[in-house]
């Protein structure tokens, strides 16, 4: 007999649930054959078998919480590999309507894992499912479909437990539609809670015209594309203001360990994105030694891998400083929540023109930005808060200084 252990999975995590079993017992696992899906606080991982044999026994349920070492399954070693039966063309009774039903729901539907997740959280029999996919495969879009399809067509039977929670509802006689939260979805919610209760924090306000940086995007975005193949976005400019701000005001790229305050002298800046299950902010490493064209396609590939599911625990590992960017969903002023244990976060927001006054006789139309700087202020004085975010400011105002800052 082997047993099949949670294994180590990162530093800060100790512990994860169990999502989706992938072999039920009985079923012959092949040596490295994914066998469990895990999720843990930051991202789902896919568990593989260290050995080749029968599984003949799964020691968690799927929902139970599990610890790094813990064992979840038992593998019989001894056993082989079941021969592949031939099938001859001889004639096959057929099955009455009710055994093939039987064998139906007994058949594991091929599905992504983020396919899976959603129905196990919308309480969907991925069986009932229909694809367009060729291969069969059910996608998350298709289970998407299928549940509004679902809601729009009344059920008649009422499960008890469901009574018992409209128990709970106001009026009952209001529809009301009840998710569990996701492990992720806790956490982001705990932690958020947590930072509210532990930090002093407070947010800083300030405006950035945004002309200089429209009027280089505009001349220079063909250009940059043909020779980066990336485009030019406002993320690189940000990044590299934040960068310069954070070297001449340190405490802002601090941390709190105890009764010691960490100064980091490396720039590892989290940009906050909207992934299906949740905001995640993968960390783009090393920005201060990056030009724009770098820092640009390493936001572009962290996006991507955050929309498909793709993440590493590596990627969301150690950031130093965040910006989250509200403005990309019509967010015109905003506070943002610091992301522990960092003690400083950017919030940009939606470009809209504003009049300004030019000089005393003189008003323009341009394309202003409300920028935010929520920080701790255990470690960060308000004085050095307001003059980090007017660095910013100053910075995105005229940006032909950021090439001089590296």
């Amino acid at each position: 007999m082997a047993e099949i252990k949670v294994p180590e999975l990162a530093e800060s995590i100790t512990e994860g649930t169990i999502a989706q079993w992938l072999k039920k017992p009985g079923d012959y696992v092949e040596k490295g054959e994914y066998i469990v899906e895990l999720e843990t606080d930051k991202v789902n991982v896919e568990i593989i078998s260290d050995y080749a044999g029968t599984l003949t026994e799964l020691k968690a349920d799927e929902g139970d919480t599990v610890q790094v070492g813990e064992t979840i399954a038992i593998v019989s070693d001894t056993a082989e590999k079941p021969a592949e039966k031939v099938t001859e063309a001889t004639p096959v009774e057929p099955k009455a309507d009710n055994e093939q039903e039987e064998e139906k729901k007994l058949e594991r539907p091929i599905a992504s894992p983020a396919a899976r997740k959603m129905a196990r959280e919308k309480g969907i029999d991925l069986n009932n499912v229909p694809t367009m996919d060729p291969l069969g495969r059910v996608r998350k879009q298709d289970v998407s479909s299928y549940s509004e399809q679902s809601a729009q067509t009344p059920t008649p039977k009422v499960e008890k437990k469901q009574v018992e929670q409209e128990q709970h509802v106001t009026d009952p006689t209001k529809p009301v539609e009840r998710i569990r939260m996701s492990r992720r979805r806790q956490t982001i919610a705990n932690r958020l809670v947590e930072v509210q209760q532990t930090a002093a924090m407070l947010t800083t306000f300030n405006e950035v015209d945004m002309t200089a940086i429209m009027n280089i995007r505009k001349r220079r975005k063909e250009k940059f594309f043909e020779q980066h193949d990336v485009r030019l976005g406002f993320m690189s400019f940000f990044t590299k203001a934040v960068v310069a701000a954070l070297k001449k005001y340190p405490y802002v790229n601090g941390e709190i360990q105890g009764e010691e305050i960490v100064l980091k002298k490396y720039y590892d800046i989290g940009i906050a994105v909207a992934a299906p299950n949740g905001l995640v902010v993968p960390v783009v490493r090393d920005a201060e030694r990056k030009n724009f064209a770098e820092i640009e396609s390493d936001i572009m590939e962290l996006a991507e891998k955050a929309r498909t599911n793709k993440l590493s625990l590596n990627d969301l590992q150690g950031g130093t400083f965040t910006i989250t960017n509200g403005g990309v969903f019509g967010s015109l002023l905003s506070t943002p929540i610091l992301n522990g244990p960092q003690v400083g976060i950017l919030g940009m927001h939606k470009i809209q023109l504003r009049p300004v006054a030019i000089d005393e006789e003189r008003m323009e139309n341009r394309p202003m930005m409300y920028i935010a700087l929520s920080y701790d202020h255990r470690i960060i004085d308000g004085k050095e808060a307001v003059s980090f975010l007017a660095t910013v400011k100053e910075l995105l105002e005229d940006p032909e200084t950021l090439l001089l800052e590296g």
